[in-house]
């Protein structure tokens, strides 16, 4: 067999050809002499199965992967997203044409808990609302006794999913002595026992949360999950944090329960759409954090995502079953099994 190709889609560089990601170590790919990496840019956002056509594996960042995408002539293995999520990825149409679509869940499991820590412990702490009063001088000074924060012990820190982040959200949250509810039709009763965290239906964890933190993947029955109804369960000194999809929630919804004091405030990373333009009425909502979905974005985020990814290249590579498949059932694939052994072989 040739040389084993991996591309990588073009946004993983600056305009100057210079790394976008420095953090994102290549080197295990570069130093093997049987395997060729090469930067493919997208078509107007979407990679397009011309410029794959040679390749046995894409690691893809934000470019739109669709049925498109995808060439013809078979060999295409393995697309690795860039992180966790995949709503750029056509999984389905990948599935079909016997290409395992993979995710890198270890690469972000700690950060993106700790970015919900962090709009925890603003939000609390009043940080935005002190960071103003302070840059007011003695008249800032003044108003400090109407922005007291919230203490934390004690309080009800929910999350609707329990999976891979929202478990490790509980973990990084044990020392903080809240009381810990989830809401996840699929979620694990061993590991939630293990956890501390007692598994609650929908409109508990909404209605019994001081702080609600959404960890849920973003799917046609999960679109608008937080919506009017469900804002309006929440405690009126409660605090929304949302670092998974935009779309999640109803960002108008939304706006209208900031700004008419159903709930105290929020923590935003995702938005709908993304990126929002500047005039979107959540930038005005009232106590509001907002950050461009990067919260979580760290070297150590970032290399950890890059290290998942290049191992399960590398396990492609060596005919192996990569760990974190998005459509498992895509092991049972003729086609994919075909080309494991051939890379198996070679």
């Amino acid at each position: 067999m040739s040389l084993f190709r991996v591309a990588l889609s073009g946004d993983f560089k600056k305009s100057d050809g210079s790394a976008a990601y420095p953090s994102f170590d290549l080197s295990p790919l570069q130093n093997d002499p049987n395997i060729e990496l090469e930067f493919v840019t997208p078509k107007d956002g979407r990679m397009t199965a011309e410029s794959l056509a040679d390749f046995d594996a894409l690691i893809l960042l934000g470019a739109q992967f669709d049925a498109n995408s995808i060439p013809g002539n078979g060999r295409l293995s393995l697309v690795a997203r860039f992180g966790v999520g995949y709503d750029n990825v056509d999984v389905a149409a990948c599935t079909a044409a016997g290409i395992g679509v993979v995710i890198t869940p270890d690469g972000v499991r700690r950060p993106v808990a700790v970015a919900i820590l962090t709009f925890i412990l603003a939000l609390a702490g009043k940080l935005y609302d002190k960071d103003r009063l302070t840059r007011e001088g003695k008249a800032g000074f003044d108003k400090r006794p109407a922005y007291m924060g919230m203490g934390l012990v004690g309080r009800t820190l929910g999350s609707v999913g329990i999976g891979n982040i929202g478990a490790e959200l509980f973990r990084v949250c044990a020392p903080l002595n809240m009381k810990c509810i989830a809401h996840d039709p699929w979620a694990d009763p061993a590991v939630a026992k293990k956890l501390g965290v007692e598994l609650v239906s929908l409109e508990r964890v909404f209605a019994e949360s001081d702080f609600l933190s959404i960890n849920s993947p973003l799917t046609d029955q999960t679109k608008h999950l937080v919506n009017a109804e469900r804002l309006a369960l929440m405690k009126s000194t409660a605090y929304l944090i949302n670092t998974s999809r935009g779309p999640l929630v109803d960002q108008l919804a939304l706006v209208e329960a900031l700004n008419n004091g159903v709930i105290a405030g929020a923590g935003l990373d995702v938005f709908d759409p993304e990126p929002s333009p500047p005039d979107d009425p959540i930038f005005s909502a009232k106590n509001v954090i907002v950050t461009p979905h990067a919260l979580c974005w760290t070297d150590q985020c970032f290399a950890g995502i890059g290290a998942s990814d290049v191992e399960q290249v590398l396990s492609v590579k060596a005919g192996e079953t990569p760990p974190y498949l998005v459509d498992k059932s895509v092991v049972d694939d003729a086609t994919f099994k075909d080309r494991l052994r051939a890379y198996k072989d070679a």
